[in-house]
């Protein structure tokens, strides 16, 4: 995401780059914030019934938003209108729909640390994504990862030829697999790649490589290879320095800690009571929440209690972090009712 300006009172002027800025977006939009954008309105060009033919006009448009819809393409954003023009009246529903390329205005009444922070993330030019390849004699998987998660670009089959009763891989698809990566490596300028296997496979991969491509790899250990296999490479200890500024590794470092409080009945809570209870008392170190829960509360028009409990610990400095539901961190949150918290301290609740 592009940032044209930002000013605490004026707002901040954005420009979308890609699908990942629209989900940054949906996070940082909350009901009453004002947002200024292109909409379009439906123009019929002709009175007759028969012949009428209708054509969408652009319109800039400032509108209260009320309801906020990301699609994979989209963000649809839903309010009543702000700022009048000879079509459409003040105080009327409108929608503006946001996709990479469009240019924006967002103001809020108050905008808070954690959500310049997640502002500044997605602006920032360091965000890139890492190829991730899990392969053994005969199977390679290729996934890139993203601020939401990740997604699984190909899976690669080759021919397994016997010898002295043992599988070897044949040599041609190793270099299969090492065409693909240089593939992807340009498609998507990225810097990183991770290589994982069973057994000694990445090492027979990397005999094969260029010195070139060599300097760009990191390996990793896994049990086996399919879609869990690249869950299990984003938590191995060794490829954390890469993974650091990405935020799903981020997120299931930091579920991690609140399943092993749970798990030893020490400084965790969970649930939307027990939180805010928490809360109430000035208690959270860390609050986690996915952005489906966010959107449950929205939709049944109860966001008002998760907006307390995310401004007392803005206010305490607390530490925020809204959840993918499309990764494992967020289904495993999700697990728990969708909100918990790490505490300063241990509480009994009861």
């Amino acid at each position: 995401m592009k940032k044209v300006f930002f000013d605490s009172k004026k707002g901040a002027k954005l420009q979308v780059e890609n699908l990942d800025d629209l989900w940054y977006l949906s996070q940082l939009m909350d009901p009453g914030d004002q947002l200024r954008g292109k909409a379009y309105r439906k123009i019929k060009l002709s009175s007759s019934a028969e012949k009428s033919k209708v054509e969408k006009k652009p319109i800039t448009l400032t509108i209260c938003v009320e309801k906020v819809d990301l699609s994979d393409s989209s963000l649809k954003v839903n309010g009543t209108v702000l700022t009048p023009t000879e079509d459409i009246p003040k105080g009327s529903y409108q929608s503006i729909t946001l996709e990479p390329s469009s240019i924006l205005t967002l103001n809020k009444s108050t905008w808070f640390k954690f959500q310049t922070e997640r502002l500044n993330e997605a602006c920032s030019q360091k965000i890139k994504g890492i190829l991730i390849v899990v392969l053994d004699r005969e199977t390679a998987i290729f996934a890139l990862t993203k601020n939401y998660g990740y997604d699984v670009l190909a899976k690669l089959d080759g021919d397994v030829q016997k010898k002295d009763e043992r599988n070897v891989a044949k040599s041609s698809f190793y270099d299969d697999v090492i065409k693909a990566i240089q593939t992807y490596l340009s498609r998507y300028k990225l810097d990183s790649v991770i290589v994982a296997s069973p057994a000694f496979w990445k090492e027979e991969l990397l005999k094969r490589v260029s010195p070139e491509l060599k300097k760009k790899i990191v390996v990793a250990t896994v049990h086996s290879v399919d879609e869990s296999s690249i869950k299990e490479v984003l938590r191995r200890d060794e490829i954390q320095s890469i993974l650091k500024e990405e935020r799903i590794s981020k997120e299931m470092v930091v579920i991690d800690q609140l399943l092993k409080e749970i798990s030893k009945n020490g400084r965790a809570v969970y649930g939307i009571r027990d939180v805010s209870k928490a809360s109430d008392v000035g208690a959270i170190e860390t609050l986690l929440i996915t952005d489906s829960k966010i959107k449950e509360h929205r939709d049944k028009d109860n966001y008002e209690k998760v907006d307390n409990i995310l401004k007392s610990v803005d206010s305490l400095k607390g530490n925020i972090h809204i959840i993918s539901s499309k990764n494992d961190a967020g289904k495993k949150l999700n697990g728990l009712t969708g909100i918990a918290a790490i505490l300063r301290y241990k509480l009994n609740l009861e």
